[in-house]
C-alpha cells in the first residue's frame, strides 16, 4: 500500500504577485523551494488562509532570495498580493519508505525570508500498529 504524505511545506508565505495573464503555475523563491524539498515542475497544493481556497499546480523557481510567491493564470482570481498561504508538497510513499521520510516545514516571515526550518521524523512504532489493529 502507498500513502499520500506531506514531504515539504512552506508555512504562512505571503503572496507577492498574482499574474492572470501568465500560462499557469506558482512561482516560488528558489531558496524556499530548495529548503522545502520542492523541485521545479513538481505539483504542489496552495491553501489560502484568507478564503480557504485550495489550488493545485506546478512550482517554478523565482530568483533565490527574491521572496517571490506569485500565483499565475486562473488562481490569480483566488489569491491576491498580501494573502497568507500554505504551500504543500505531497508524495506517495510505500510502507517501507515511511521510515526514512523526514518532512521539512519552512517557516517564513512577512517578507518570505526563512525564519527556521524544522525537519520531522515519521515514526510508526510497532505498538502503534498493533493498537490500530486491536481497535478495529
Amino acid at each position: 500500500m502507498q500513502r499520500l504524505m506531506c514531504k515539504g511545506k512552506i508555512h504562512r508565505a505571503t503572496v507577492t504577485e498574482a499574474d492572470l495573464n501568465y500560462v499557469g503555475s506558482i512561482t516560488i523563491d528558489a531558496l524556499l523551494m530548495k529548503q522545502a524539498n520542492i523541485h521545479p515542475y513538481e505539483m504542489v497544493q496552495i491553501t489560502s488562509l484568507r478564503n480557504a481556497t485550495r489550488w493545485k499546480t506546478y512550482a517554478l523557481p523565482a530568483p533565490e532570495g527574491s521572496g517571490k510567491i506569485c500565483l499565475n493564470g486562473p488562481p490569480a482570481h483566488l489569491f491576491q498580493p498580501g494573502d497568507i498561504v500554505i504551500i504543500l508538497s505531497l508524495a506517495l510513499f510505500s510502507e517501507e519508505e515511511l521510515g526514512g521520510l523526514k518532512p521539512k516545514v519552512v517557516f517564513v516571515d512577512d517578507q518570505n525570508r526563512i525564519v527556521r526550518v524544522v525537519e520531522h521524523d515519521i515514526v510508526v512504532e510497532e505498538q502503534d500498529r498493533a493498537a490500530d489493529v486491536d481497535s478495529e
